[in-house]
């Protein structure tokens, strides 16, 4: 007796069909597995044993075989169980109606309930390009699947349901399809809250426009983490397109809840210093995405810049040039996007005074020099603006004037980025960050003493071609803010500010 039940396997971001086939013929009992299955894969025998008897079904006295095909791509996970268990019976043709044009994903535990697994959306996404019609997912993750237009979702709690459903005893009811909410702002804290930093808080706005990475360098207490912790609030919202890029990510590392399965607010990832360098960039056995990836589309912030491991700050030079994350192992590799925001918070030297305008630095010479150097050349070169955030003051705690809200900032943001939007329409580029080098002369055109000032700057600070590429990129936006199509000398003046603060503490750190 051969049956064939249609799944969907998973490695990385990518799903791949996969077809369970089963034959089931005289000779020793004994049920095996093959096709590359993994550990988990082959332990769904003894789930699926269990599951038959738990839905009073006697598993075949007979040589059972069954074959995940294609046979030379690994099969990993649980995900298989409800295909490997759908294809049992209908070998055996204990099923009414056929499974042609269906697909089946989810883990079986040994009581037959259907669990969640991750990855779903994927998988739902490649169903749809498949042109299968019906999908049936565990029940935890219907609300995750049916985001996806075009395909019929069936949420199953347990075995004995499926199995009612194909004998045309009592059918599971098609999942509605999931409405995306508009995006809200109510739980993101706030610019208002923070007082004074004018200049910090203009230059976050700049950022925020233009999707540039910035760098906060300030002494304790200044406000740099409760800055750059209320970057979420300016940002604008994420397209469906972008949603759907993010959630993908977040689905195969089983971050989405039923409350929320479709990303609908920029990503805002902060790992403690601690991190490794797996945990960071992404890793292990079965590649999972790092941090850099889970904020693809967002922000991932770095607090305490100098006190991470040098050797995992510098797996960032790469994915911050590409905007992906490729890692390689002996079963495959995967790549990741990762087109992020990266802000940087550090102190300018161990006691954190270095620079400070009123309190004086303890720390000697060369323990500055330490403590700076641990942020390499490179990596700095990789941050459009570098931001002092200075002491605050007293007349801007004790003030009751209402500082500027971050719905007012937004405002200005996505102003600035529907300009974007209309400059790089018909491009893959989606913010001024994004400006491939053959495309900067035609995007970001200088006036005549623009153009001057910047041969002037180059010239002066010594810049590198990465430098130069950014400053001309941040001058971009910051002529997008104030609605001009050309950048001019100011725009050009403003965005070679902040590219000043190695001068001064890199270089008067040694």
């Amino acid at each position: 007796m051969f049956a064939k039940v249609s799944s969907l396997g998973l490695f990385g971001l990518n799903a791949f069909p996969v077809d369970v086939e089963i034959d089931i013929s005289r000779g020793n009992p004994q049920f095996d597995i093959v096709g590359l299955p993994d550990t988990v894969v082959r332990e769904s025998r003894e789930r699926i044993r269990s599951a038959l008897r738990s839905c009073n079904i006697s598993f075949p006295v007979a040589q059972v075989m069954v074959n995940l095909a294609p046979a030379d791509t690994k099969k990993s996970g649980s995900v298989h169980d409800m295909a490997i268990f759908m294809a049992v019976l209908e070998a055996q043709r204990l099923l009414n109606i056929t499974t042609d044009g269906c697909t089946f994903i989810g883990e079986i535990s040994l009581n037959g309930d259907i669990r969640r697994i991750n990855g779903v959306l994927p998988m739902v996404m490649l169903a749809r390009e498949l042109g299968i019609k019906s999908v049936f997912v565990p029940y935890d993750n219907a609300s995750e699947a049916s985001v996806i237009d075009g395909v019929e979702i069936y949420g199953v709690k347990n075995a004995s349901q499926l199995i009612a459903h194909f004998r045309g005893e009592e059918n599971i009811p098609i999942y509605p399809h999931y409405n995306i909410p508009e995006t809200a702002y109510d739980e993101v804290l706030d610019f208002s809250d923070v007082r004074g930093q004018q200049s910090a808080k203009k230059a976050l706005e700049i950022a925020a426009a233009g999707g540039h990475n910035a760098l906060l360098i300030g002494s304790p207490g200044s406000g740099k983490s409760m800055l750059a912790k209320r970057m979420p609030s300016i940002l604008p919202p994420l397209t469906f397109e972008e949603s759907l890029e993010t959630t993908k990510i977040h689905s195969i590392s089983g971050l989405l809840s039923d409350d929320m399965p479709i990303i609908t607010k920029r990503p805002f990832r902060s790992p403690h210093h601690t991190i490794s360098s797996a945990g960071l960039a992404g890793g292990g056995t079965i590649p999972h995405p790092g941090e850099v990836s889970l904020a693809h589309n967002g922000v991932l912030f770095l607090d305490e810049l100098a006190e991470f491991d040098r050797k995992t700050l510098e797996i960032l030079r790469q994915p911050l040039e590409d905007r992906k994350v490729t890692i390689a192992r002996a079963s495959g590799t995967v790549t990741y996007p990762c087109t992020i925001m990266l802000i940087g918070a550090m102190n300018p030297c161990p006691c954190g005074y270095f620079g400070h305008p009123k309190r004086k630095c303890i720390c000697p010479p060369n323990k500055v020099s330490g403590y700076l150097s641990k942020i390499s050349g490179p990596l700095l070169d990789r941050f459009d603006l570098h931001i002092e955030v200075a002491p605050v003051e007293f007349e801007d705690l004790s003030s009751k004037s209402k500082e500027e809200p971050s719905s007012a900032i937004r405002e200005r943001v996505i102003a600035a980025r529907k300009i974007q939007e209309e400059r790089f329409k018909g491009t893959h580029i989606t913010c001024n960050a994004l400006i491939t080098p053959d495309k900067l002369q035609e995007f970001c055109p200088m006036d005549d003493s623009a153009e001057k000032l910047m041969k002037d700057v180059f010239d002066k600070l010594g810049l590198s071609a990465r430098a130069y590429d950014r400053i001309l990129k941040v001058a971009r936006t910051i002529a997008d803010i104030n609605g001009s199509e050309v950048i001019k000398r100011q725009h050009v003046a403003a965005a070679a500010q902040y590219r000043s603060l190695d001068r001064k503490y890199w270089s008067g750190g040694k």
